[in-house]
């Protein structure tokens, strides 16, 4: 006789909602990293582009370019800003991701936990089952060994 388990399509629905739910914290991770990855090419780019300025202080370089270069830096100081929040966003998606997680996660072990539990109890059951057809056996033996 076989252990089936009644409950068996919720354990495997609660399986695929903890799987769903670990794909989705690695898309909210991966979208952190692009965004942090962003972020870090912007500071970048706002470095190189006050160092250029730097250099054509020291050097001969136009009025008129020297103001589109610092313009260009306020630029990039509102990409930044905004990056920032991107980033920020992208934090608070990746933690909802993470609790949803464990959220499924507990859910998941207390059905396989009730699993388990009905699998003992049937095992339990089936040696009982066993030894009183043992028992019966022996009775029946001596019985007519008596006779």
């Amino acid at each position: 006789m076989r252990f089936h388990y009644s409950f068996q399509k919720v354990v495997d629905l609660k399986t695929n909602e903890k799987a769903q739910a670990e794909w989705m914290l690695s898309t909210a991770v991966g979208q952190l990293q692009l965004e942090e990855q962003t972020l870090q090419q912007l500071m970048s780019e706002k470095s190189r582009m006050e160092h250029m300025i730097q250099q054509a202080a020291t050097g001969c370089v136009s009025l008129l370019k020297l103001q589109e270069m610092q313009a260009y830096i306020e630029h990039l100081n509102q990409c930044i800003s905004q990056k920032y929040s991107d980033v920020q966003r992208a934090e608070l998606n990746v933690q909802k991701n993470k609790d949803h997680l464990t959220d499924k996660i507990v859910d998941e072990k207390v059905w396989l936990k009730a699993r388990e539990k009905a699998r003992i109890s049937f095992q339990q059951e089936l040696l009982l089952r066993e030894q009183n057809e043992l028992d019966e056996m022996a009775t029946i033996r001596y019985a007519m060994r008596a006779r």
